[in-house]
C-alpha cells in the first residue's frame, strides 16, 4: 500500500501564522502528530502544545501530507526542497488580497514550482477562527481540487477526521475559482440589496414630496419632523410588502413561460434565473423591513406629536362637553386591520426561520414547499389584506390624493395584487393540470426533442 492510500498519522505544516497554528491545534485534537516547518525553528512559543517544530528541510521528511500555510510571495524556499517533496501531497491553503491578482492561481503556481509533488487546493475557504471554534454551519464545507486522485483522497480523509465536509470540485484548473470565493462580498445579496435600496430611495422620496412637500407648499405647515417616525413607518411597510411579492413573482413568470413553451427543457432568460436565485435574500430583507415597521408602530403611543394631538382632542371635548360615540364599523375595521397584520407578520417570521439552513435541512422537500409556497402565499394575502383594511374607504376619497398622488400604501398594493391575481389564474384546473404535466416531463407536440441539450433551470416553488 502506498503512502497516499494510507491514513496520514503525521502531518506537516509550512508556516506558523494564525491559520497554521489553528489547523495544527485541530489536527492534534483529531489524533494526528503535527510537525511544523519554519524558517525559525526556535520560535515555538505560540504553537499548540504537542506539536514539533523543525526547519523547512527536516519537517517534510516526517510526513506525506504538507499544508503550505504561507503567502505566495514567500514560496521562494520551496524549489530548493524538490528532492524532499517528491511524491508528497502539498495542500495549498493560500488566498490573495484581490481577485485576478495573478495570471494563474496560487495552486497552479505552486505546482509549477514543485512539479514533483501532488498539489491540492483545499482549506482556503475555512478561516482560522472557524477551525478554532469547531467549523460550525456554513464553515463546515472544505472545497477541494487537484489533478491526482490519491492526493485528493488523502486530503478528504483528513477533512473528515476534523469533522468537516469535503466537496470535490475537480481538477486544479478550478483553483482560481476557489481562491476567488473568500474575496466575494455577499454575492447572492447584491441584487436584493440593490432592489431594496432602489425601493427605499424611491418610496422615501415619494412620501417626502407627498406629505412634507405638499404640507409646506399648499398648507403652509412645517411637517419635516414627521420624517423620522411617520415617514419611515410608511416607507418600511411599503418596501416590505413589495419585496415579499417580488419573492413570488419570478416563480409565476417562470410558470407562464413554461406554459407558453410547452416544455420544461428550455432555459429561462438569464435575468429570470438571477431573480429566482435571490428569492431567499429578497424575503429576508423584506422580513427585516417588516420588523422595522412593527418596532416603529410600537413607539407611536409614546411620540410627542401623538401625545400632543390626543391631549388637544381631549381638552377640546371637555370644553365643548362632548363625547365620542362607539362606532361598531370602526371597531371592526381596527381589530381586523391589526389581526391581519399580526397573523401576516407571524407567518412572515415562520418563512424566515425555515429559510435558515439549520432548519431547512431538517425538512423534507414537501414540508419545505408547503411552508415556503402555500404558507408564503397566505402570508402575502394576509399582509395585502392588512394594507387594504388600513386604507378602508380612502381609495374613493378625493382628499387622500395630494397633488393627484395616491398614498404610499395604495402603491404598495399594486405588485402584491398582480401576484395574487396571476396565482389565482395559475391554480385554475385547466392550467394547473397542464403545468403539472409539463413539470413531469410532458411536452407539447412538436416540442419533444427540441431541447435535448438544454439544461432546465432550478426547481420552482409556486
Amino acid at each position: 500500500m502506498t503512502a497516499l492510500n494510507s491514513k496520514q498519522e503525521t502531518v506537516c505544516i509550512f508556516g506558523t501564522g494564525d491559520f497554521g497554528r489553528s489547523l495544527g491545534l485541530r489536527l492534534l485534537q483529531a489524533g494526528y502528530e503535527v510537525v511544523y516547518g519554519s524558517r525559525n525553528p526556535n520560535n515555538s512559543a505560540l504553537l499548540p502544545k504537542g506539536a514539533k517544530v523543525m526547519s523547512y528541510e527536516e519537517a517534510p521528511q516526517r510526513a506525506n501530507v504538507i499544508f503550505v500555510a504561507v503567502h505566495r510571495k514567500n514560496y521562494d524556499f520551496l524549489p530548493s526542497l524538490r528532492p524532499v517533496l517528491e511524491g508528497k501531497v502539498l495542500v495549498d491553503v493560500s488566498n490573495n488580497l484581490k481577485r485576478h491578482e495573478y495570471t494563474e492561481s496560487n495552486a497552479e503556481y505552486l505546482s509549477m514550482l514543485v512539479p514533483v509533488a501532488h498539489v491540492v487546493k483545499a482549506f482556503n475557504t475555512i478561516s482560522a477562527w472557524s477551525l478554532q471554534s469547531g467549523g460550525l454551519d456554513a464553515n463546515r464545507q472544505v472545497l477541494i481540487c487537484g489533478n491526482n486522485v490519491d492526493a485528493k483522497q488523502a486530503v478528504v480523509d483528513i477533512t473528515h477526521s476534523l469533522g468537516l465536509t469535503a466537496v470535490d470540485r475537480g481538477s486544479l484548473r478550478v483553483a482560481s475559482e476557489l481562491e476567488d470565493l473568500p474575496l466575494q462580498l455577499f454575492p447572492l445579496w447584491r441584487l436584493p440589496l440593490r432592489i431594496s435600496a432602489g425601493l427605499l430611495g424611491a418610496v422615501f422620496l415619494y412620501v417626502l414630496i407627498r406629505d412634507v412637500g405638499y404640507a409646506g407648499a399648499v398648507e403652509k405647515k412645517d411637517k419635516s419632523f414627521r420624517i423620522m417616525i411617520s415617514l419611515a413607518n410608511k416607507v418600511f411597510p411599503t418596501v416590505a410588502l413589495v419585496m415579499l411579492a417580488l419573492c413570488y413573482l419570478p416563480g409565476i413568470i417562470a410558470a407562464f413561460v413554461q406554459l407558453y413553451n410547452g416544455t420544461k427543457y428550455r432555459r429561462f432568460p438569464d435575468w429570470l434565473d438571477r431573480w429566482m436565485l435571490c428569492r431567499k435574500q429578497l424575503g429576508l430583507l423584506a422580513l427585516a423591513f417588516a420588523l422595522l415597521h412593527v418596532l416603529y408602530t410600537l413607539v407611536i403611543p409614546i411620540r410627542y406629536f401623538v401625545f400632543h394631538k390626543r391631549a388637544n382632542i381631549y381638552i377640546s371635548l371637555i370644553k365643548e362637553n362632548k363625547t365620542y360615540e362607539f362606532n361598531d364599523m370602526w371597531a371592526w375595521r381596527s381589530d381586523s386591520y391589526l389581526s391581519m397584520g399580526i397573523l401576516g407578520f407571524a407567518l412572515f417570521v415562520l418563512l424566515g426561520i425555515t429559510s435558515l439552513p439549520s432548519v431547512s435541512n431538517a425538512l423534507n422537500w414537501r414540508e419545505f414547499r408547503f411552508i415556503q409556497s402555500k404558507l408564503g402565499y397566505l402570508t402575502l394575502l394576509l399582509c395585502t389584506a392588512h394594507a387594504f383594511l388600513y386604507g378602508w374607504d380612502s381609495f374613493l376619497n378625493a382628499s387622500a390624493y395630494k397633488w393627484w398622488m395616491p398614498s404610499s400604501y395604495m402603491l404598495a398594493l399594486v405588485v402584491p395584487c398582480v401576484v395574487l391575481v396571476l396565482k389565482t389564474i395559475l391554480i385554475l384546473p385547466c392550467l394547473d393540470r397542464t403545468l403539472t404535466r409539463i413539470r413531469q416531463g410532458w411536452e407539447k407536440p412538436g416540442k419533444a426533442g427540441m431541447h435535448k441539450n438544454a439544461k432546465s433551470s432550478q426547481p420552482l416553488i409556486l
